[in-house]
């Protein structure tokens, strides 16, 4: 499956917002816990530092938020997140995401970008950034509270763009 990958729009909202939740709901990638209405999500979405949005035919079918990792003296580093629609998991949309997410990164500056809370069970995430070229930089234990409250290892990531 081609889909295009374009910066978020307002109009996009509620369709990303459904995304974003269903991932947070599941409790097994995001860190976070809220669930975004869509005024907050719009508030969020546009305050990344970019936020692209992979669609087909004018459906949504992932985003990526892209934002510095840090600040001051390590703000060259980006982190970003990735959101693929539950029914298009498995169609290369998470690889589009993520190279689309490389190229902007380096695009506005950033040397390198950085996944600081990958969670080992994750597979097809480690498998992609394996495949990327990605480094691990080693593993935190139980640095991820699942839902339901039992704690998973987290591998954080980078490439140099």
């Amino acid at each position: 499956m081609v889909a295009s990958v374009r910066a978020y729009m307002p109009e996009d909202v509620h369709e990303a917002a459904e995304i974003w939740n269903r991932i947070v709901r599941e409790g097994t990638a995001f860190p976070q816990t809220d669930i975004l209405p869509d005024e907050e999500a719009h508030r969020f979405f546009s305050g990344q530092t970019f936020t692209g949005i992979a669609e087909k035919n004018g459906s949504i079918l992932g985003l990526y938020i892209l934002h510095p990792n840090n600040v001051g003296r390590c703000g060259h580093i980006a982190n970003a997140s990735y959101a693929v629609r539950d029914d298009r998991r498995g169609h290369g949309i998470g690889e589009i995401l993520v190279r689309h997410s490389l190229q902007k990164a380096k695009e506005l500056g950033f040397r390198i970008l950085q996944f600081n809370a990958v969670v080992r069970t994750n597979k097809s995430a480690l498998y992609l950034y394996e495949k990327l070229g990605f480094t691990q930089l080693g593993i935190i234990p139980g640095g991820f509270r699942m839902d339901g409250g039992r704690y998973e290892d987290i591998i954080p990531h980078y490439k140099v763009l």
